[in-house]
């Protein structure tokens, strides 16, 4: 079988760390998209997608957000199947009809999750689990029909209709990544130092299990893959 193509819609403000990050996790072949300085993809033949997070806010007035939200409902419509992560994980859910919302909160740091076990996403990870997090808006409103995956008592943290899946953590973070978003948030002195010492060894290895989302995500879409294709080979057969 001929590897995976799957667009990256990198939504993070010129951020290397994103780029080598989904590079390292997605074992397919990448086609990534500036989508912040307006590259969107012409077509959407796609085998899946994925959104990254952002530093902006899904609801905000910024000229690109809009054409980004329009290629992911063609591409949905399309079939595509989509992982979306933090601010993409928010994006799908806008996208299919759910609210987004400042939660009056910052999480930060590795947290616990608890996912429903009803899902192949989370197929191998432990109901409780550790994953990094920075976050201050949340989906306070799933789409219509989509199941929640996974929460915690901060929000939301995955959620599924049909072929689309996101999640609120960061399964992609190493700790580099995590230092370097630490250090620049607008934090406290404290509560930087305090997020500052978690970020060790021991919590990385623990939160790598969350990675499997990664690699349960491009097994879903090889099915979907031959799914489609078994569906047009009896088309084809018939007409």
């Amino acid at each position: 079988m001929s590897q995976l193509r799957i667009a990256v819609l990198n939504a993070a403000q010129e951020d290397a760390n994103t780029t080598r990050n989904f590079r390292r996790e997605l074992e397919a072949s990448l086609v990534e998209f500036d989508v912040c300085n307006g590259e969107i993809p012409d077509t959407v033949a796609f085998d899946g997608a994925v959104v990254t997070g952002s530093r902006t806010s899904v609801y905000w007035d910024e000229e690109w957000i809009g054409p980004v939200k329009e290629w992911v409902g063609d591409a949905i419509d399309a079939g595509v199947p989509f992982l979306g992560i933090c601010w993409g994980h928010q994006l799908l859910a806008d996208v299919l009809g759910g609210t987004i919302a400042d939660m009056g909160a910052y999480e930060i740091g590795y947290s616990e999750i608890e996912h429903t076990g009803s899902s192949r996403l989370f197929e191998g990870i432990d109901a409780e689990f550790t994953a990094f997090t920075s976050h201050s808006d949340e989906v306070a409103e799933l789409p219509p029909g989509a199941d929640s995956l996974a929460e915690n008592d901060y929000s939301n943290h995955g959620f599924r209709k049909d072929r689309v899946f996101g999640v609120q953590f960061h399964p992609e973070y190493d700790q580099q990544t995590a230092r370097e978003l630490v250090e620049r948030k607008d934090l406290s002195d404290d509560r930087r130092e305090s997020v500052l010492e978690e970020i060790t060894d021991e919590n990385y290895q623990q939160a790598c299990q969350a990675k499997l989302v990664f690699e349960n995500f491009l097994e879903y879409v090889r099915e979907v893959r031959l799914e489609d294709a078994g569906g047009r080979a009896s088309r084809d057969a018939s007409a």
